[in-house]
Order: structure tokens, then C-alpha cells, then sequence
């Protein structure tokens, strides 16, 4: 496959997912570009703005087997990852594999289970493999972590430790949509309050299992300038001298951002990386990554406000 197949891809998945997520097409965009990539992506937004909407209806648009947790505060790793369970029959343990064992796993509400369950998906995100009982299984190759939180509630909640979200690729916000945005959904939705049945929405796979791996390993053509790679790093060191930042981007922050640009490239039907690619992807790349300072914070400073001042102040390459 080549980057025009991708951008290909691309312009489907916006169309199709845009019939039943109305103002969707950035959120589909990063979302693509995270699978491209292998990464992971975090989603925050109030209850009602269509977060697992849009991760049922991506999973599905690219034919990728859907497992799903729903989070609170007395889940178990063993309820995430599966167990050795005795069985009294055979007089011996059988493993019972946990939702994690699926192509695309949405995780929902993840800042309502405690630390230990959280941990639970270190492993799973960074090696693609659980440990039980001391025996590693390897997950899917196309295994993917879709994570949702609710930003306004703080009650039973326990905030995701930092090397938990250094593994997702991109933090998205999604906010309430605009008004006509709005209509149009209760217009296309109101015939049943319950999730809306994609079958009957005619959402259908774009690719199927062999395309979409083949898919994945068109970013690795994507050619990426020395200049493009110091840029990265340049904004990521940005973020570590900035006086209303207490913690800035690690340097695997940086590789996978300038990893996510050639799949961006890639998107636009290029094979080689430009400085907007950089551009467009940092702040949902770098938000989750960042700690405002304690005296920041105090006087209303945004995270993706500073953000947006250090890509001005960075000089990009020419």
C-alpha cells in the first residue's frame, strides 16, 4: 500500500463515521493516526458527547475485533486481564483470557478504577503482552486502547498516574458540539433513546483483516528529515525549561510524536514529513505529558495555552 491508499482510507472512514458522529472529523483523524502508529488514545469529555460512539463506530469501520471494560471502583486486574481458574473436571487450571485479549479495547470511565487495575494495562499498552501467573501472553498485533474519562467528575475518582499516561499517544477533548451540529444528531438519533445500532446506521468494515495490516506499515516508508527529528526534540526540551511547567515531555514523548508525523504525512498522500505534521499533532500529543506548576495553576494558566506558546516560540525548519 501507499500514502494515496492511506489518504484513501482516510477520506472513508471521515465520511462514514461522520454520518453517525456528526462534527467528528479531527477526532477521526487522530484517532487513525494513533492506529497507524500503535498507539493508544485518551479521550475526556462530560457524559453525552459521543465518546464511545465514536470508538464503537471506529472499531467497527476498520473491522477490528471490539472487547470492552467498563470501570468503577472495585474492579480487579484479574477482571481486566484474565485468570488461571481451577478446574475441578480436569484437575487443573484453565486460563480465562479477560476482555484485554481483543483488537481494539475501549476502556470506559478509566479514572474510576483504583491505581492497581489501572497498572493492570501498563504492560498491555507498552508490550502488547499480559503476564499471569508468571506466564506472558501476547496480545494482537493490532491491539489498541481507546480510554474515556469524565473530566468534571472528581468523587470516586483516582487521576491516571503519569507513566500510565504517557502511554497513550494523544490526549483528545471532546467538547459539545455547535449548535447545528446538535440538531442534526437529535434529528439522525432521536428515533430511540438507547446507543444507536450500527447495522441499521449501515456502518460496514472500509478494510478487511490483510488490508488493514498491510495499512499500518505505510508510515514506516514516510520519509523524516534530520531537521523535522531535531524539531521534535527542540519542543519537547521547550517544554521542560518553561517557567510555568513543572514536568515537561519525556524523550519517548518526542519519538512517538515525530512517529504519529509520518503517519499524518502518510494521510495527506505524502512520503515525507513536513513541520505542519509536527504542528498539528502537539498539543494533543503533548497535553496529557505536561504538569503546570502549583503557582501556575493558581493564576488559571492552560496547559494548552502554554502549549500553543511554545509552538510559536520554537522556530520550525525551513
Amino acid at each position: 500500500m501507499t500514502p494515496q491508499n492511506v489518504q484513501q482510507v482516510l477520506a472513508h472512514l471521515t465520511e462514514r463515521i461522520g454520518r453517525v458522529v456528526l462534527g467528528s472529523e479531527w477526532n477521526v483523524r487522530y484517532a487513525f493516526v494513533a492506529f497507524l502508529t500503535r498507539g493508544h488514545l485518551l479521550l475526556e469529555g462530560v457524559p453525552g458527547v459521543g465518546k464511545t460512539l465514536l470508538a464503537r463506530s471506529f472499531s467497527r469501520s476498520l473491522g477490528l475485533e471490539l472487547g470492552r471494560v467498563q470501570c468503577t471502583p472495585d474492579l480487579m486486574p484479574g477482571d481486566v486481564i484474565g485468570a488461571n481458574v481451577f478446574d475441578f473436571r480436569t484437575q487443573s487450571f484453565t486460563l480465562t483470557k479477560g476482555p484485554v485479549f481483543t483488537e481494539f479495547l475501549l476502556v470506559d470511565e478509566i479514572n474510576r478504577t483504583p491505581p492497581k487495575t489501572q497498572s493492570a494495562l501498563l504492560e498491555a499498552m507498552q508490550e502488547r503482552a499480559v503476564t499471569i501467573d508468571g506466564t506472558t501472553h501476547p496480545l494482537s498485533d493490532k491491539f489498541m486502547v481507546l480510554a474515556t474519562q469524565n473530566p468534571v467528575e472528581h468523587e470516586g475518582t483516582y487521576p491516571l498516574p503519569e507513566a500510565q499516561l504517557d502511554r497513550f499517544l494523544f490526549k483528545l477533548e471532546i467538547g459539545y458540539p455547535e449548535e447545528q451540529q446538535e440538531v442534526n444528531a437529535v434529528l439522525a438519533h432521536c428515533g430511540s433513546s438507547g446507543i444507536p445500532d450500527l447495522d441499521q446506521l449501515g456502518l460496514e468494515p472500509v478494510l478487511d483483516a490483510a488490508q488493514t495490516s498491510q495499512l499500518r506499515t505505510v508510515p514506516s516508508s514516510v520519509r523524516i528529515e534530520p531537521s523535522i527529528a531535531h524539531y521534535c526534540v527542540r519542543l519537547a526540551r521547550a517544554t521542560r525549561e518553561h517557567p510555568s511547567l513543572a514536568v515537561g515531555l519525556s524523550p519517548r514523548a518526542a519519538t512517538m510524536l515525530a512517529a504519529a508525523a509520518r503517519a499524518n504525512a502518510a494521510c495527506d498522500a505524502r512520503d515525507y514529513v513536513v513541520p505542519d505534521d509536527v504542528k498539528i499533532l502537539f498539543t494533543p500529543a503533548a497535553r496529557h505529558r505536561v504538569i503546570v506548576t502549583p503557582a501556575a495553576e493558581m493564576e488559571d494558566v492552560q496547559v494548552d495555552g502554554v502549549l500553543q506558546q511554545i509552538l510559536q516560540q520554537v522556530p520550525a525548519p525551513r
